[in-house]
């Protein structure tokens, strides 16, 4: 039997990492679900966080490119890279011994 090599390891383990609080779950599924750039006072104004909360979230979740950060004038507006949670079902499913057609890097 092959195991997984020690850097994709690696990679799966940070975006469980980075989806381990109810929070950051709760605002990849927002961002995904509105398809469309979001402010982070925006994304307070639906959360109910504080911008620091927020703000430290989006940073996470930004390491592990779940979300992506566009500049808009003096700000930033965050949306959810499709391309890397595709590949998140596809990453848990191989750790729970199922094929994965995607490897971390080939299309995150």
């Amino acid at each position: 039997m092959e195991l997984l090599d020690r850097a994709a390891a690696a990679e799966y383990a940070s975006w469980f990492k980075a989806l381990a609080d109810p929070s950051r779950v709760q605002l990849v599924e927002l961002l995904a679900r509105t398809g469309e750039p979001m402010s982070v006072g925006e994304i307070v104004g639906v959360m109910g966080l504080a911008q620091s909360t927020v703000s430290q979230h989006l940073k996470i979740l930004a390491e592990v490119r779940f979300v992506l950060a566009e500049p808009d004038g003096n700000a930033r507006r965050y949306r959810i890279n499709t391309n890397c949670i595709s590949c998140f079902p596809s990453a848990a499913d191989l750790v729970m011994g199922k094929p994965a057609p995607a490897k971390p890097g080939e299309s995150c």
